[in-house]
């Protein structure tokens, strides 16, 4: 089973297995969940999704500053 993960311009298909959560593969790709907004299939939702196959995962970088 695989996913696309997009990350800015960054595209990549990763391999899972089942009850993967996106945490799981945020972690995998070093991408810190603190930092981030997370589109499923563009739904936004938490880390705790569980993946499935031929899903979208979007990662936003969320800005700080003022």
């Amino acid at each position: 089973m695989s996913i696309i993960l997009i990350n800015k311009k960054d595209v990549k298909e990763i391999d899972f297995v089942e009850n993967t959560k996106i945490e799981d593969i945020l972690k995998n790709e070093e991408i810190p969940i603190e930092t981030v907004v997370i589109k499923q299939n563009g739904e936004t939702v938490t880390e705790d999704e569980i993946v499935n196959d031929n899903d979208e995962i979007e990662i936003i970088k969320v800005i700080y500053g003022g």
